[in-house]
């Protein structure tokens, strides 16, 4: 009994990283309507930043704190210098221009540090267990599950409570009554585009202890956001939370049921989520 706890555990942790990677790119479609697909590529740079900031020697706390807001920094100028001017064309354009920025990116990350994966190691801090009785649990596993959830609190309230936050609700409504208004929406979306690729730098971080780095990690990762994306709902928050867990914890328990289907199960989950609710679990009618 005590494996499948330790899977659900392990889907929680998975599920808090999914989230993080999925919530920037649900709250950019929510606010622009914009099919960003290189945002699997700032989760990879994220990642690949933080294995050479350790391999500088320096810390991985400091590469916690500094790597997050760098991408974040370098999304912002993404969306002001390249991608606003794309935002009133069809779907069609939004694509093109995101997977040709995610392609340099990733052959950016090709050419600096080489096609195979390396490893980043989990701070000496974090090493080692926690034992619960009969339950055996890693250190860092345990700590990726609080620190994203104190993340998920701090990002409700900056949507909830913080006239930011009011202002990205009320222009996924209406960007034209939010320009009525007097606010500067192009201000708004670019806060909101680098707060997206912060996020899913953040998770890059995150994960690379876990899983180490490779140059198509950002695809894969890409594929996860918008299946959880896809379930929860387009543009909430709420849903790429219950989302991320519940993909989580089903592509966790279906590692230990069958491994060999575990991520084919991410994909079935999507499928039973939309004959029920076309819409998402938290998303609303078009």
């Amino acid at each position: 009994m005590n494996i499948y706890l330790m899977q659900v555990i392990n889907g929680i942790g998975i599920g808090m990283l999914y989230f993080l990677l999925a919530v920037g790119l649900s709250i950019i479609f929510g606010l622009l309507r914009f099919v960003n697909f290189a945002h699997g590529a700032f989760y990879l740079l994220g990642a690949y930043v933080c294995f050479q900031w350790v391999q500088w020697g320096w810390s991985f706390w400091t590469a916690l704190l500094l790597v997050p807001p760098a991408i974040a920094l370098l999304g912002w100028l993404c969306e002001k210098l390249l991608l606003r001017h794309v935002y009133a064309n069809a779907h069609e354009f939004h694509i093109l221009i995101t997977v040709g920025l995610a392609l340099v990116i990733q052959e950016l990350v090709i050419l600096l540090w080489g096609p195979l994966g390396d490893t980043v190691a989990v701070p000496d801090s974090l090493q080692g267990v926690v034992m619960w009785g009969g339950l055996i649990y890693p250190k860092y596993r345990l700590f990726i599950i609080g620190f994203t959830a104190a993340l998920a609190v701090l990002l409700w309230w900056l949507l909830e409570g913080t006239r930011l936050g009011s202002a990205v609700r009320a222009g996924s409504e209406s960007t034209e009554m939010v320009s009525l208004l007097g606010i500067n929406v192009g201000r708004i979306f670019s806060l909101v585009f680098g707060l997206g690729a912060g996020t899913a730098a953040l998770a890059g971080v995150l994960a690379a202890p876990l899983r180490g780095v490779d140059p198509f990690m950002g695809i894969e990762a890409l594929g996860v956001a918008f299946v959880i994306v896809v379930v929860g709902g387009m543009g909430s928050f709420s849903g790429a939370l219950v989302g991320g867990l519940l993909i989580g914890i089903v592509q966790s328990l279906m590692s230990t049921l069958w491994p060999e289907g575990a991520r084919l199960m991410i994909y079935v989950a999507m499928a039973a989520v939309l004959l029920l609710r076309p819409h998402g679990l938290m998303g609303r009618p078009a």
